[in-house]
């Protein structure tokens, strides 16, 4: 769906810089005023003047459309309302603190790690 809209987007915005490229110049904006133009006959302008109002709103439509696909379809998960789910690097997961919180589940920790055996020579602790 969204590829096909950007299809649509793409081919409007190419047709529309055709057609503002064909219409004559009617003002003298940054000194290049005048000039005989592509197509000099009045319904020529009309008609060039007409499809680029018609291609403005198609460009305008497909924006909107594209942009409000972009946020139906990646609608973000609210950050408050749900707790991270990450899983720590070493493969297990710790066990929820039963009491007092986050110091405690750290002296577990560093508990846990001491009780292993060093694998190699190890600096020696002041207490």
């Amino acid at each position: 769906m969204q590829a096909f809209i950007i299809t649509i987007h793409l081919m409007i915005v190419v047709f529309m810089i055709g057609v503002v490229l064909l219409q004559k110049s009617e003002g003298g904006g940054l000194g290049m005023g005048g000039g005989a133009g592509f197509m000099s006959s009045r319904g020529t302008a009309n008609l060039l003047t007409r499809a680029t109002a018609l291609l403005a709103a198609g460009f305008f439509v497909t924006s909107l459309l594209l942009s409000w696909y972009a946020g139906y379809v990646h609608r973000p998960a609210s950050v408050i309302g749900q707790p991270a789910q990450t899983e720590p690097a070493g493969g297990t997961t710790p066990a929820p603190p039963t009491s007092g919180g986050i110091l405690d589940s750290l002296k577990k920790t560093d508990e846990q790690q001491q009780n292993q055996t060093p694998a190699g020579p190890q600096v020696p602790k002041s207490q």
